[in-house]
């Protein structure tokens, strides 16, 4: 644990350097790095502040705040295959996203698309709370979760369906599956006050979290409210997910397979595992990040795709690995 906070530290450092450095245009490194820091009025300096700082900045964001989500929810659960959208709250915000593109809201004005997601995430975490109760048990957190993510699931479906515009139907199809491409400052600015607030929340949860491995009724008799600590996650949650989802897409996986990589080098300890993960959703979405750019640079490759088909088979060895602990 000594060791591995600053090799994340210094991975995300190390690649969120490479992000600024690595794109199309064929310049070096000092006059990348001089366009970013000095303004010499060339176009490279539109290039470095306005394309690749933004990109950069919302990968460290975005995987930062799905890595730490996915930790405090797996430790909330006690399951490792649980993961932030567990809550709806990405289904929710990907409602909103989609409602933006066809009503052509999103043409209107730049911020139309991040903030209408924002709006139905806020709506999918209040109907989380009335159906899961102020007292519900996780079983029934789980079960709203579900239930949301499947009405919001066939809201969007119905929203496709529908669809007499072939091109706004096109534009739902690529910005579903994720990307940190075109963003800007003003979309970083969007998400970093939520993301905060979010990760400021979430890191309060450890020592409730830590007490919840020796069982619920342990964790009361330790003086934890669980009322409490429930209520701080789904609002925590919501506030990192839904901005990251209004801002990136549906980019999954992250917060499902980076808390699971890194467990056991944390001594399984939840309070742990939380600034661990979030570093490690960071290395891991910037890395992503820039194998969009490297692998197929000459074609928009989504980074949602990426993410799932490094994350899919390590969830198919995540379950096959469960169900040989409990067999």
């Amino acid at each position: 644990m000594s060791r591995l906070m600053p090799l994340l530290t210094l991975g995300v450092a190390a690649l969120f350097l490479a992000s600024l450095l690595i794109g199309p245009a064929p310049v070096g490194v000092l006059d990348s790095l001089s366009a970013l820091i000095l303004d010499d009025g060339t176009p490279m300096t539109l290039v470095m502040r306005e394309i690749r700082l933004p990109r950069a900045l919302l990968a460290v964001i975005v995987g930062a705040s799905l890595g730490m989500a996915g930790a405090a929810m797996q430790g909330y659960l006690r399951n490792p295959l649980a993961e932030p959208g567990l809550i709806g709250v990405s289904a929710s915000a990907a409602l909103g996203a989609v409602i933006a593109l066809q009503t052509g809201l999103a043409a209107a004005f730049t911020l139309a698309l991040p903030l209408t997601a924002l709006g139905t995430a806020l709506l999918g975490v209040l109907l989380l709370l009335t159906l899961a109760g102020p007292r519900g048990a996780s079983l029934t957190l789980i079960l709203a979760g579900i239930a949301i993510s499947a009405l919001a699931g066939a809201l969007l479906s119905l929203v496709l369906n529908l669809s007499p515009n072939p091109f706004a139907t096109s534009e739902i199809v690529f910005w579903m599956m994720g990307s940190l491409a075109d963003r800007s400052m003003t979309h970083v600015w969007l998400a970093l006050p939520l993301s905060v607030l979010g990760w400021l929340m979430l890191a309060t949860l450890g020592r409730g979290l830590d007490a919840l491995t020796l069982g619920e009724d342990a964790a009361q008799a330790l003086g934890i409210r669980l009322t409490r600590l429930r209520l701080t996650l789904v609002i925590a949650t919501a506030s990192v997910v839904g901005a990251a989802t209004a801002v990136a897409g549906a980019i999954g996986f992250v917060g499902l397979v980076v808390p699971h990589i890194l467990r056991p080098l944390v001594g399984a300890r939840p309070s742990r595992l939380l600034f661990a993960s979030a570093l490690g959703g960071a290395v891991l979405v910037l890395a992503a990040d820039i194998a969009v750019r490297l692998i197929l640079p000459d074609r928009d490759l989504k980074l949602g795709v990426v993410m799932a088909l490094i994350g899919a088979p390590l969830f198919l060895h995540l379950i096959y690995k469960t169900r040989k602990e409990f067999a």
